[in-house]
């Protein structure tokens, strides 16, 4: 097993590195884009440090796939709220003629596509270590502690895990993934030292893991259990308060200890290179929808103007609130998400056992003996317009049959959201965009949008599939 697992890596490796002639061109790229930051930086009166940071800076990107990460570091004397806005314009101006999006972490940024290389724009604050502004200042310090502590060697281990992470779609921290950042990455194989061992590390473990590569806490592991609450720690070496693996949410981790186990068990490339998805024709989608033998509610509006962090974060807040409302009103939830295209199509999805459920509930009281409790249920149910047999007697305590509220889950969501949803937890911009207009597909109504959305048609083809891409074997494929 050793031996295939080491002759995968050694090809996946070969398909990873960048090659001469694609380094050369990065670097002249890069080079470059660095002057005209630096020049449009002046121009605008703006005094800042051009830096070139992330994997390109550490010679950890993936072949074909290089982000050029370029920082402006500023003085701090430039407001917080000015810095995003200032450097934006920078950024526009220096990538004139390109594609630029704007996007936000904790200010804004920019993002624009130079001769098909996504390149990102940052603005940060020219600081002494620890002295932070905002979250972006360390990046300078993480490049220059990863260029100092990484060999050859792990570089190269950093791309297998790299690799690795986006075949089993765990990777980038972004809110819309939150997976594992290349940063993390690249403690892990500095940590453990190299791929495999990586692997081996979070396949059979199944409690709480910490790293602190530098010891900022020596022994006093009861200490960053105070401190931090995450399944996964991993200590910044340049800042001892943070957690590097705090955006990695628990269904990423969880998907990473099962797919290294998987991987250590029967070694392919298909973790690392996962099969395309080929979108289910209409008529098998509808096929499949008719067949399945549950009811999925697809709640779609239109999208929203914003950036895609943000959008992310109100989605999943809101999919959280709605999640919860369908299970306190006792439908069986078999699964749920939250979709969008991020350009004009937004929806919350649920996966139910059935659509419809009984009318009326049992509701089980207090035990006898809890006099205070039982006169109070008694006082609730005796006369009440929503009972429909009771107060009884069962068990020693008391209980009622009742009416339910709403027995549709289309219903109840219809309900809920006809006003936005505030009440229910939806979050404020998605409330607003639901306050506007919204529908409610069921099964096969959702094909109104498969035939017209391509991304919408590829996303519904592995919801309905359900399996992760690195469990689906060469047979599978054939047939």
């Amino acid at each position: 097993m050793r031996e295939k697992i080491g002759k995968i890596c050694k090809n996946v490796h070969r398909k990873v590195t960048p090659k001469k002639e694609e380094r050369s061109r990065i670097e002249t790229l890069t080079r470059r884009l660095k002057r005209k930051v630096a020049s449009a930086a002046k121009e605008a009166k703006i005094k800042a440090k051009i830096r070139v940071e992330g994997s390109v800076a550490k010679d950890t990107w993936l072949s074909e796939e290089p982000d050029i990460d370029i920082f402006m570091r500023v003085p701090t004397s430039v407001p917080r709220k000015s810095l995003g806005d200032i450097c934006l314009r920078v950024a526009k101006k220096a990538t004139e003629g390109s594609k630029q999006v704007e996007r936000f972490a904790e200010h804004p940024y920019l993002e624009a596509f130079v001769e098909n290389v996504r390149i990102n724009i940052v603005p940060c604050y020219d600081t002494k270590q620890g002295e932070w502004h905002s979250a972006t200042d360390r990046t300078s310090f993480h490049t220059d502690y990863m260029k100092k502590n990484l060999n050859p060697k792990m570089r190269s281990e950093v791309r297998l895990l790299k690799r690795f992470m986006k075949g089993i779609e765990a990777y980038g921290a972004e809110i819309k993934t939150g997976g594992f950042s290349g940063y993390l990455c690249e403690l892990l194989i500095l940590h453990y030292g190299s791929f495999i061992k990586t692997l081996e590390a979070f396949a059979w473990h199944r409690q709480r893991i910490i790293v602190d590569i530098e010891g900022h806490y020596g022994n006093r592991e009861n200490e960053i259990t105070l401190l931090f609450k995450d399944p996964l720690v991993v200590i910044d070496p340049v800042d001892k308060g943070r957690n590097v693996a705090s955006a990695v949410r628990a269904e990423k981790l969880h998907t990473f200890f099962a797919a290294a186990q998987a991987f250590l068990e029967k070694p392919s490339q298909t973790f690392f290179f996962p099969p395309a998805t080929i979108p289910l024709t209409q008529n098998e989608a509808r096929r499949k929808l008719r067949e399945r033998g549950s009811t999925i509610v697809f709640v779609v509006f239109d999208g929203l103007k914003t950036v895609p962090d943000i959008l992310w974060g109100q989605l999943y807040k809101s999919q959280r609130s709605l999640r919860r409302l369908v299970q306190l009103n006792c439908f069986e939830l078999l699964r749920d998400t939250a979709w969008s295209d991020e350009k004009n199509v937004n929806m919350f999805i649920f996966e139910v056992g059935q659509r419809r459920i009984s009318s009326v509930k049992k509701h089980v009281g207090p035990p006898l003996d809890k006099e205070s409790e039982c006169r109070k249920f008694l006082r609730k149910h005796v006369r009440n317009a929503h009972t429909v047999c009771g107060p009884y007697v069962e068990d020693e305590r008391w209980a009622v049959i009742l009416k339910r509220k709403c027995s549709d889950v289309a219903e109840l969501l219809d309900s809920t959201l006809k006003d936005g949803g505030r009440n229910a937890g939806v979050a404020e911009q998605i409330s607003y965009a639901l306050c506007k207009g919204y529908r409610i597909l069921i099964n096969e109504e959702a094909l109104e949008i498969y035939g017209k959305n391509r991304e919408f048609a590829l996303f519904l083809t592995e919801f309905l599939d359900g399996r992760p891409k690195w469990l689906v074997t060469s047979d599978d494929q054939r047939n």
